[in-house]
């Protein structure tokens, strides 16, 4: 009896189950770069760079004074954010201090978004 036969037909079964598990392999991997690719798009780079752009400008104008007219626009900030980029915002604009000879005011900003968090704190 020959089995030579059978020999072939052992090797293109294990080199099937090989291909498979290769095929299965780049697979997963194609979906955790897809993954990996998209948490990278979600992330609100200039949306977080508009609103320090924002809050700069009302540090330079208002500093951390309380009057009427901060109070207003610091409400539109935070308003304008959460209706235009479904952002909720908060910022705090302390008291000068000296920082390496320089007073600087510590700003902390904190964006969130349902998806991305981002808390800050700046000396501006």
């Amino acid at each position: 009896m020959n089995e030579d036969g059978q020999w072939i037909v052992l090797m293109g079964l294990l080199a099937a189950l090989a291909l498979f598990f290769l095929a299965l392999i780049i697979n997963q991997s194609a979906l955790v770069g897809q993954t990996t690719a998209e948490g990278v798009l979600e992330f609100p780079k200039s949306d977080i760079r508009d609103l320090r752009t924002a809050i700069f400008d009302y540090v330079d104008k208002f500093g951390n004074t309380v009057d009427p007219d901060s109070q207003a626009v610091r409400e539109d900030i935070t308003r304008i954010s959460l209706e235009r980029k479904n952002a909720v915002v908060g910022f705090t604009v302390g008291t000068p201090q000296d920082v390496s000879g320089r007073p600087l005011r510590p700003v902390t900003i904190h964006y969130y978004n349902g998806v991305t968090e981002y808390d800050e704190t700046v000396y501006y």
